[in-house]
């Protein structure tokens, strides 16, 4: 799934220089050069996060952010050409959720928005996930097969939750990569693949029988839930 990300800025040659570079990152873009487009389109298009421009026509940036937040909790990171602290501390008082001052490099954009939209999904995390013979405690990072403990290292952790918080769903390596990492994929990067033997090796799950985590060729993993044995989908 994609990220979908709402920018609000009146100057056009930016909005489009961000919807080049965002589309590299897996982020769908939608941008509005006006207040009242911009609104319009967060009420259309539901966005994950949306880019808000301070200076801008029919209304600041401060008074954008109010109405959004009055319409919704998605997350803010406010633009502006204008340092100052007071800005900042306003925006962030109005429910910004990060702040950057122009001009910035595109790719702290993304670190930034990356973090915020990981920060987003902790705080609305459940504590624990159930998931058929999986059980996973989010306090104490620990998962449980069985109701066993099994030690995993930390990036074993992170993908074991992240699959188990949607089972079913098909998760690409670009998806995983982005989701726990914030890193750049390419097309030989094996961190993924070498991650998920070594957390199937753990969970003593058969890759050519798998009942916890299938393989879906060309496409990436899913999390099966512990449920009945499939084919073979792995090498």
């Amino acid at each position: 799934m994609r990220t979908r990300i709402l920018i609000i800025d009146d100057d056009h040659k930016l909005n489009m220089l961000l919807e080049t570079f965002l589309a590299g990152f897996n982020m769908e873009v939608d941008s509005a050069t006006r207040p009242s487009v911009g609104l319009r389109l967060l009420r259309d298009r539901q966005p994950d996060l949306v880019i808000l421009d301070l200076m801008l026509p029919e209304m600041d940036g401060f008074a954008v952010c109010r109405e959004i937040r009055r319409l919704s909790r998605v997350p803010i990171i406010m633009l502006t050409a204008r340092g100052e602290l007071a800005d900042r501390i306003v925006g962030l008082e109005l429910g910004a959720d990060d702040y950057l001052a122009k001009p910035f490099e595109p790719r702290e954009l993304v670190a930034r928005i990356q973090s915020v939209l990981r920060r987003c999904r902790q705080t609305s995390a459940p504590d624990s996930i159930a998931a058929g013979r999986v059980h996973i405690d989010r306090m104490t990072h620990t998962a449980f097969l069985d109701n066993k403990a099994v030690e995993l290292s930390t990036n074993e952790y992170d993908l074991l939750a992240l699959l188990a918080s949607q089972p079913g769903r098909v998760f690409s390596r670009d998806d995983i990569l982005q989701e726990l990492r914030g890193m750049d994929c390419d097309a030989f990067n094996r961190t993924v693949d070498i991650t998920i033997s070594r957390l199937r090796q753990k969970l003593s799950d058969d890759p050519r029988y798998p009942r916890l985590i299938k393989t879906v060729w060309g496409a990436g993993y899913s999390f099966m839930g512990g449920g009945g044995t499939q084919g073979a989908t792995d090498e």
